[in-house]
């Protein structure tokens, strides 16, 4: 595609991304790491999907949350890494312009719903221990359907504001690229035309894409530990917290990582560092999702077993 049918006057056709490394002998390790890295998560949560989908016990709102998580992470890691791997085994990564502007497209529509799904699920965890003779009702199908598709609506506009934003831009000189995939921050730095409204989008969007949502987390699970601090029983109580804390851990490393990521966008020096984060961001956290969930979750265990030996689930 013509990069001017983007409404852009740049003479930039193609982006060469510099990757993890200008070391070529290290290509094929690196080929092989990610490519199991790969394999594992996609495995690993469509392992979670058929659990969740043969496993009566599984069929409730917190695993219809989590069994769309696990579609966004394949999305993500899908979005990132079978490009790379081909960069890797080519020793170099020339990107066609559109080809650029489409997976930062992708993976912020992706990485958005996530944001916003995370929240949906701290939500549904504070109906269930503070609000449990309603629960049933304030968290039906309809309103679980409703929730994902506010999480896609949102995350789409917000997705769709940046590519527009940065298809604007003029690329009329160096066009290196010192990241693994194309983003915001290392496209700005590239730019040879003014990121102040770029950089005012991205400050809006973080603002409805992570401080909002945290602070929604954060307000849920106030209530929900004040709720569980409240019951007698030791037991209770651990119960109560075991069910909240594969979610937490799971927004601790994806806030996390993501903002450390878009939080500096002044900081050239700091690219390389940026790559880690960027690998943390989109290939480690979808990797570790179906270990969180699974590691202490008994009914999620003994489906992937019945899913794993072929055995009917118990009705």
């Amino acid at each position: 595609m013509d990069p001017g049918t983007w409404g852009n006057k740049t003479a930039v056709t193609e982006f060469i991304l510099l990757g993890l490394t200008e070391n070529t002998r290290l290509h094929y390790i690196l080929f092989v790491v990610f490519l199991f890295a790969y394999v594992v998560t996609v495995g690993g949560n469509l392992s979670i999907l058929a659990a969740i989908f043969v496993e009566p016990k599984l069929h409730t709102p917190m695993y219809y949350f989590l069994g769309n998580l696990s579609l966004l992470d394949i999305g993500c890691i899908t979005v990132t890494v079978p490009p790379m791997l081909a960069c890797l085994l080519a020793h170099q990564c020339r990107v066609p312009y559109a080809a650029c502007i489409s997976q930062l497209f992708f993976f912020h529509l992706l990485a958005g719903v996530d944001c916003h799904l995370l929240t949906a699920m701290a939500y549904d965890r504070y109906l269930a221990i503070c609000q449990p003779l309603t629960y049933s009702t304030r968290m039906s199908r309809e309103v679980q359907g409703v929730l994902v598709g506010i999480c896609c609506t949102i995350s789409f506009v917000n997705a769709l504001t940046h590519t527009v934003a940065v298809s604007m831009l003029s690329f009329c000189g160096p066009n290196v690229v010192n990241h693994f995939y194309c983003d915001l921050p290392p496209l700005f730095q590239l730019s040879c035309s003014s990121i102040y409204l770029n950089g005012q989008l991205l400050f809006v969007g973080a603002t409805f894409m992570g401080v909002i949502p945290m602070i929604l987390i954060s307000v849920s699970y106030a209530h929900v530990a004040a709720a569980v601090l409240r019951i007698r029983s030791a037991e209770g109580r651990k119960k109560a917290f075991s069910t909240c804390g594969s979610h937490l851990t799971v927004v601790c490393i994806f806030y996390g990582t993501g903002f450390f990521s878009y939080m500096r966008l002044g900081s050239v020096s700091a690219s390389d560092k940026d790559k880690g984060i960027g690998i943390l961001n989109t290939i480690l956290s979808p990797m570790l999702n179906p270990v969180i969930y699974s590691l202490r979750n008994p009914d999620v265990q003994g489906a992937l077993r019945r899913v794993l030996t072929g055995k009917r689930p118990q009705e």
